[in-house]
């Protein structure tokens, strides 16, 4: 791969994914699978302005084999320096940068029940500090390839180093990331997701109805007072960052609770270390109840059964059938990728931003307007060729937003 071209995409993830500030801490967090482009990045932080850079380093074999020998009680419990870490992040606020490289299979075979017990005791101890950071520290998710990850991707290539280098080549051009400038094509892009969301928020919706030929049919209403969100974001503080590179979507949050139908996926779901595949779910009353799937219907039950949140819908995205990623005709077995193809939804955690005015609101009062909260936030691919959404106003109107998978406007 193109030395110049990585360096761009370094440059882009710092400058645009981070927007580091002058003097700011950054914590890296990668896989072993690229380290000379880890070098990059954190030579591009420096030279965008961050005083200090931290790369951690993880390496999934090795989560396994830790599940493979410790006891669920020794996977579950934390050591205090573990708990101090949190909470020095919590008042330090870094900014954090996600290489994403696993292997889509590298957890299969795992005892899927200890891991999401483990999961389930640990977030009790995180999610109430990680609640306390939202929307106030820049971050973003960003993938580099891995020979595992590159290999299921692209299983014909004769060569595991070919196959990285095509997976290279495919994750550029969906992060456009390709070109001389990638600052400045996201710059346009940001501008034109943010058209728009206002065009959107213009229509004052109140749900949203899918409907498609492989049996979607769905209605999920929306919260009073919520707006679409794309592309860049701020935090209260009004730092600018992209929290996803690449990402084409406009999304919302939902109201909690309120969803009625069934939607079937288009794509695999890689979840937990493993894919879920061909599979829908039936909502009633605003909650799941019941799932199917031709491949780990066991895992996406326990997905659900994460807690009640997980029950229930926190994002509706749009993507045009038509996108830059889905045109590659890859399937990335990345969600990362995967979900910025086409439509998706997530079940569990909504989003805050989404509701006007979140910034002076307590979470008990944002879950009371409707904003969903769980341990999870499960992306899910339904986007298809032949897609329908239509919009409901506060009026009754009825208003065409997707038509044949693609945007009506």
């Amino acid at each position: 791969m193109n030395k110049l071209q990585l360096k761009r995409y370094a440059k882009l993830l710092a400058k645009t994914g981070i927007n580091v500030k002058k003097g700011q801490w950054v914590v890296v967090d990668a896989e072993l699978d690229q380290p000379e482009f880890v070098e990059m990045v954190v030579e591009e932080l420096y030279r965008a302005g961050a005083g200090k850079v931290t790369v951690e380093w993880s390496h999934q074999p090795l989560v396994a084999t830790h599940y493979k020998y410790e006891t669920q009680e020794t996977l579950e419990s934390f050591a205090k320096w573990e708990i101090e870490k949190l909470e020095y992040r919590k008042e330090e606020l870094p900014a954090m940068l996600y290489l994403e490289s696993a292997d889509p299979d590298g957890l299969k075979g795992l005892d899927q029940e200890k891991f999401t017990a483990v999961r389930m005791t640990r977030s009790k101890t995180i999610k109430p500090i990680r609640d306390k950071m939202e929307n106030k520290y820049q971050w973003c998710i960003a993938a580099v390839p891995s020979k595992a990850w590159a290999k299921k991707v692209f299983p014909d290539a004769p060569t595991a180093s070919s196959a990285v280098e095509r997976l290279w080549d495919a994750i550029l051009k969906a992060s456009r990331a390709d070109g001389p400038d990638p600052v400045k094509e996201w710059h346009r892009h940001n501008d034109a997701l943010a058209e728009r969301c206002d065009y959107l928020d213009r229509l004052k919706l109140v749900a949203l109805e899918y409907k498609s030929s492989n049996g979607t049919d769905l209605r999920v209403g929306l919260i009073d007072g919520s707006r679409f969100c794309g592309g860049g974001e701020e935090t209260l503080s009004g730092a600018y960052f992209n929290p996803n590179i690449p990402s084409e979507e406009i999304f919302i949050s939902p109201k909690a609770g309120d969803a009625e139908g069934v939607v079937y996926s288009t794509k695999p779901l890689s979840y937990q270390g493993e894919l879920i595949e061909d599979f829908s779910v039936r909502f009633e009353g605003g909650k799941v109840v019941e799932v199917k799937a031709k491949k780990n219907q066991e895992l996406l039950e326990k997905m659900i059964g994460m807690d009640e949140g997980a029950k229930m819908l926190g994002e509706c995205a749009l993507i045009a059938y038509d996108s830059p990623i889905n045109n590659t005709g890859i399937l990335f077995y990345n969600t990362l990728f995967d979900e910025n193809a086409s439509c998706h939804l997530a079940l569990g955690r909504g989003f805050n931003e989404c509701v006007r005015g979140f910034e002076d609101m307590t979470k008990e009062e944002l879950q009371a307007k409707g904003i969903n909260d769980s341990t999870i936030h499960v992306d899910f691919m339904i986007g298809s060729e032949d897609l329908e959404i239509v919009g409901v106003t506060k009026s009754g109107e009825r208003v065409q937003i997707f038509k044949n998978g693609n945007w009506a406007f």
